[in-house]
């Protein structure tokens, strides 16, 4: 009896504990509610796009496939990139002759004298040449030779000095005609640091000019394009649109240092050179080197941003350089040529093939118009002297293209006396859409999920044309790209999404960087020579924009929007298209957090859908060249029964929850 007694109190004491344990439990599980009936915003089909600037050898060095560095010799110094080979030196063998007057856009030729013996020519390109073995490489040379004698071989070298890939190349005579001529040769080996050396052999006298040497393996094999692999991370965000050419570069140093899209279409012969502003903007970070040689120019960003199902969104120069700098501006009685460049875009990109800049964009193969629908007018800038003008630009603009819309700067903050200013008075203009840039720490970005959720919900929309976590400075280069500072974005995403009818367009920035050439970071996506791969924000934005449904409906914690209560964030949409409900939510904590998703409405939602979950316990944890997918988004299935969803949010994780519902 007493034995028995005593495991009745055991089996009860056990029972007690084990029934607090359960109610402690429930008590801890967190009841959301999904409303699927009630539609709040409707979401554009491109909010979620990226942002493209020629910063960290972004283009030149990156997605523009071209391996020689200063091929037309004008750089500051024209033979910046190249180096002499031979033994011994005569005198007048090599001449950098300017030819100016005759041609401006490209003054520069090299002038090669071979009567006393051969010598080399060896280019160092962008940090090295990226070489892959087996593949074909593109060579070019616009030359001028008076009579037949020289020849050319040409060499990939290898980081060890060996010989992986060899062609040859006999000019022919032209007289006082400039020619081009072309040759392939393959690689034998795969080296990320090598070098191109050009042999001189023979007797006679050559004139040399844009010395070019592509790789065979381009986007959709165009000859001079784009570098594959970047623009297949690209492509696979599916971006709503391309923000481009930047950013700082469109306003330049100074007004002659600004970006001037005219002149980078048409023959690349014909496109003059610049310095690039990030060549000399900060003193820790030098780079002499760095130039725009404008391959990439405004065609080929239409062409990009149409290949990839993008719209483009081009920004112009106000007639204002950069307010940190020289804060140099075009007099208002100067301004025209500056709305002419703006009202002949519009018609380069949408005219008819009758009119003058719509047949010029036929000329270079594209008769179909890009179907052109925004722009914005001047980057960052702020003041009375950028509405004075953005006033005279908005005038001459909407009186020609009503419908086209038009995206204001709020300056370089989200916040303070400059935005105060700009936001207060592009919203009495009715501004179509104003275009806030923040570069904050995790914690801001953790606090302003909220943001938009009192902003007016109608007049002018919110562009969010810049954004990125900045880490502490412990953290530099590619580091900065750590796990905490995706998962800050992705929960300020969150707030972005739920407030779909007052932020309409959002772009992460900047978006390339050359691990070995970089002058801003953090950026989405880091390349080398050879390499490239997405960070922990490259696929938060890619669950973003594959997952962007088309109406914001209610997501509630005991009633409230979800931004940050227990550390969690919120947003859910429908998608028509697809028949689904897509939630996203994160969990900022070191805890797993159970939560019970409350399906509300009438939808007949499917018992089986899928999550897709970025999560790792380390906050500093980064993907790398040796390591890509450290932290990138696992897929697996869930299970929905009753209208009820349970899941176990891990510590520090995104989820992005798909359900499949009847139509």
């Amino acid at each position: 009896m007493q034995l028995h007694s005593q495991v009745n109190r055991i089996a009860l004491v056990f029972l007690f504990c084990l029934g607090l344990t359960i109610n402690s439990n429930a008590q801890t599980v967190k009841i959301i509610r999904v409303n699927t009936d009630n539609t709040l915003a409707k979401v554009q089909p491109n909010m979620w796009g990226v942002f493209f600037e020629d910063i960290n050898f972004g283009a030149d060095g990156g997605i523009y496939a071209e391996l020689i560095k200063n091929r037309s010799f004008e750089f500051t110094k024209p033979l910046m990139g190249w180096t002499i080979q031979r033994k011994k030196a005569n005198e007048g063998e090599l001449l950098v002759v300017n030819r100016k007057d005759e041609n401006t856009a490209n003054p520069r030729y090299l002038q090669v004298n071979t009567e006393n013996g051969n010598f080399g020519l060896t280019n160092e390109g962008f940090k090295g040449i990226g070489v892959k073995k087996g593949l074909r490489y593109d060579f070019s040379v616009m030359y001028r030779q008076q009579n037949p004698g020289v020849k050319l071989r040409l060499q990939l070298i290898s980081a060890d000095q060996k010989v992986i890939g060899e062609g040859f190349l006999s000019p022919e005579q032209t007289g006082n005609e400039w020619k081009k001529q072309s040759v392939s040769f393959a690689a034998t080996e795969t080296d990320a640091k090598a070098k191109f050396n050009i042999i001189f052999e023979g007797k006679g006298k050559l004139d040399l000019d844009m010395i070019s040497l592509f790789p065979g393996d381009t986007w959709k094999n165009r000859p001079q394009g784009l570098r594959a692999d970047m623009v297949k991370l690209l492509a696979d965000i599916k971006p709503g649109f391309i923000r481009f050419p930047g950013g700082c570069i469109v306003e330049g140093i100074d007004l002659a240092n600004r970006y001037q899209w005219k002149k980078t279409i048409g023959p690349i012969e014909d496109r003059q050179l610049i310095m690039n502003r990030w060549n000399v903007e900060f003193a820790n970070k030098p780079a002499p080197d760095y130039f725009q040689s404008f391959g990439l120019g405004f065609f080929e960003y239409f062409q990009l941003a149409e290949d990839i199902g993008s719209d483009a969104l081009p920004i112009l120069n106000c007639g204002m350089a950069c307010q940190y700098n020289t804060a140099e501006v075009a007099s208002l009685d100067e301004l025209d040529p500056y709305v002419q460049d703006a009202l002949d875009l519009i018609e380069f990109a949408n005219g008819d093939t009758n009119t003058k800049w719509g047949k010029k964009r036929a000329d270079l193969g594209h008769p179909k118009p890009f179907n052109l629908k925004m722009m914005g007018i001047g980057n960052e800038n702020w003041g009375p002297q950028y509405l004075e003008r953005l006033a005279i630009f908005t005038k001459a603009i909407k009186a020609k293209y009503p419908d086209f819309k038009l995206i204001n700067s709020s300056g370089t903050a989200p916040d303070g006396d400059r935005f105060d200013l700009l936001n207060t008075s592009l919203r009495n203009t009715k501004a179509d859409f104003i275009d806030e840039h923040y570069y904050r720490p995790a914690d801001w970005f953790l606090k302003n999920a909220g943001r938009y959720d009192n902003y007016p919900r109608d007049g002018s929309k919110v562009f969010v044309g810049e954004y990125a976590v900045h880490a502490d400075k412990t953290f530099t280069g590619s580091n900065m790209n750590n796990w905490q500072s995706a998962l800050a974005s992705a929960s300020l995403m969150t707030g972005l999404e739920r407030n779909a009818d007052v932020v309409q367009m959002a772009s992460y920035a900047p978006l390339f960087a050359h691990i070995d050439a970089w002058q801003w970071a953090p950026d989405m996506i880091w390349v080398d020579n050879l390499n490239s791969y997405g960070t922990p924000d490259y696929y938060v934005q890619k669950l973003f924009s594959t997952n962007k449904g088309t109406d914001v409906v209610p997501i509630k914690l005991d009633g409230k929007n979800i931004i940050g209560q227990d550390g969690l964030y919120a947003s859910a949409v429908t998608d028509k298209k697809t028949n689904e409900l897509i939630i996203k939510i994160s969990n900022t904590t070191d805890k797993l957090q159970e939560i019970n998703f409350n399906l509300d409405g009438k939808r007949n939602f499917q018992q089986k859908g899928y999550a897709d979950e970025l999560a790792n316990s380390n906050l500093s944890q980064i993907n790398s060249f040796k390591n890509p997918d450290a932290v990138s988004p696992k897929t697996t299935s869930i299970s929905i029964k009753n209208k009820k969803l349970n899941m176990a949010l891990k510590p520090y994780s995104f989820n992005v929850i798909r359900i499949p519902f009847s139509k």
